[in-house]
């Protein structure tokens, strides 16, 4: 199997992440490789806009670097039911060749294990314990396993799960104490019949065809059941003590893992314990499988590419333990390093889809109407239709060439994407700052930076009080100390400024009118809050 490389934009996608995610993933698999766009989080309602319009699937949500046991090759689930025979277990380990079967419910949720280990205690057990296992055994179980024919069933068994097999002599069952027993004999009516006297509670009758028709009328007035077995004496002596239910032999107190674990703390339990095979359960109690120390030992974590962001804080969480591939990004480059070399493409544009569309370019590979639609979508969104002052004339370039691809005249598809985007009036002001917000490291000051984009600068009238309490609520659950809110205006070509936090009277130094005033320009984190913001910071 090729190997699954996860392309993933950054935390809190937006729609030039997702799409950079999708096209870089097409671009591979034209190269023959096995790629999975993903997402970090919830999507915006923009991006689920020209997804819906062009036709794609959100993105697979990853959510660790690390390889869980649901991405590792898992033993098959072979499993059997609390009521299968001990013999039909045996033969179905035996034909799949695994050391332990799982035991489930009718509905496949798991209830325990049972080991070769267990199930030698049938034949090297105490006595005892064959007896105990008989008495809980029905009777259509043992004409099964023995491959015989029930003649009588009595409705009131009565067993003790104590076995008598009759030897014939002149004294008969004279010597035998057979009440309750299980007893198994040849042909021989009389003896048949003095068992039954006797008070046995079930005849195992080997090398016959029939039984007497008044051995069976006295077997139904004294509750005795009587099986002819399909096999010779020394074999049904051996396959009865296979007859019994194999949850009799059960293991309930097992260590179990979930597929969702990652696989890196599982090796950690696993090493605490003295056992090699483990089951794996689903999020519904199913058995999926079973896990080894030497399928853990072999494991690696994810093989990940990068794109539209560069800084680990921003990526999917332990990337840093990742196999991190490639980056390709527009963005500065911040806390990145890697101890192997990797392809690093950071170029100075306004978006990552006008860098995706370039790479499609340079391997002369198609781009798809729909793709070139998603593109398209991104570049307009990224550099607010070519107002943010990060807009190139490449992005420019490859907006225009990605309109034609996919029949659409800019202008109108602009006011259609942005219509969907920028209105927040049915949105609860924590969910606006929510849905594209970044954590960046700026002098030693750890910083989140929510961007919002609005139609024009009025739809935050009235609303500062709840803008505030949205940025103290958002403060008080992350680690950072300080939070800036950024409501960009596209028609008014400018953004309002809101802060909280330790830093908020820089963040007013940097950006110093009043907060609910408009400043007038400013539209881009990356090339003029986040500089701004630093420049200031430095000073302190």
């Amino acid at each position: 199997m090729n190997q699954v490389i996860y392309v993933t934009g950054h935390r809190h996608p937006d729609t030039d992440s997702v799409a950079a995610a999708i096209a870089y993933s097409s671009l591979k698999k034209h190269q023959g490789l096995n790629c999975i766009p993903c997402r970090l989080g919830e999507l915006n309602d923009e991006t689920k806009y020209l997804l819906d319009r062009f036709g794609f699937e959100q993105p697979y949500h990853l959510k660790d670097a690390r390889v869980t046991l649901s991405e590792i090759q898992l033993s098959e689930p072979v499993m059997v039911q609390r009521d299968t025979t001990i013999y039909e277990t045996v033969q179905l380990m035996e034909s799949k060749h695994i050391p332990m079967i799982a035991v489930v419910d009718e509905q496949e949720h798991f209830l325990g294990i049972v080991t070769y280990q267990d199930i030698s205690m049938v034949g090297m057990g105490d006595t005892s314990f064959g007896i105990d296992l008989l008495k809980q055994t029905t009777v259509e179980a043992i004409a099964k396993t023995l491959n015989g024919k029930i003649v009588y069933a009595s409705p009131q068994t009565h067993l003790n799960g104590k076995v008598s097999i009759v030897a014939m002599t002149k004294h008969g069952l004279d010597n035998y104490e057979v009440k309750d027993r299980i007893v198994m004999l040849g042909d021989d009516t009389q003896a048949q019949v003095d068992a039954i006297e006797k008070g046995a509670g079930l005849l195992i009758v080997v090398w016959a065809q029939t039984i007497d028709e008044k051995v069976i009328a006295l077997a139904k007035e004294k509750q005795c059941s009587i099986v002819i077995s399909g096999h010779g004496a020394m074999n049904t002596s051996r396959y009865l003590y296979f007859a019994p239910p194999i949850h009799l032999l059960m293991n309930e107190k097992v260590i179990s893992f979930h597929e969702w674990e990652v696989a890196e703390d599982v090796l950690k339990k696993m090493l605490k314990t003295r056992f090699r095979t483990y089951p794996v359960l689903d999020q519904e109690e199913k058995y999926v499988g079973y896990v080894m120390r030497y399928d853990i030992l072999n494991s690696k974590n994810k093989s990940i590419v990068m794109v539209d962001h560069n800084e680990f804080s921003q990526s999917v969480r332990a990337i840093e333990k990742a196999e991190l591939l490639e980056v390709i990004d527009h963005h500065r480059i911040s806390d990145f390093s890697t101890q192997l070399p990797v392809s690093f493409r950071n170029e100075i544009v306004g978006s990552t889809a006008t860098i995706l569309t370039e790479m499609f370019q340079e391997r002369q590979i198609f781009i798809e109407k729909n793709l070139a639609g998603l593109l398209l979508g991104a570049i307009i969104s990224d550099t607010l239709k070519f107002r943010s002052p990060t807009t190139t004339q490449k992005d420019i370039f490859m907006a225009n060439v990605l309109a034609q691809i996919a029949g659409l005249n800019i202008d109108e598809f602009a006011e259609e994407m942005f219509t969907v985007s920028t209105d927040i009036s049915n949105k609860t002001m924590e969910e606006a700052l929510r849905t594209d917000i970044k954590q960046f490291d700026i002098e030693d000051q750890n910083v989140l930076i929510s961007q919002v984009i609005i139609y024009d600068y009025h739809a935050t009238d009235n609303r500062e009080a709840e803008i505030e309490e949205a940025c103290q609520t958002i403060l008080s659950r992350s680690e950072a100390q300080t939070i800036v809110a950024v409501f960009t205006s596209i028609i008014d070509s400018g953004s309002v400024v809101f802060a909280k936090g330790k830093c908020a009277e820089w963040v007013y130094e940097a950006f110093p009118e009043d907060a609910t005033s408009f400043q007038e320009g400013l539209l881009s984190r990356k090339n003029q809050i986040i500089p701004k913001l630093a420049d200031v910071f430095s000073h302190h």
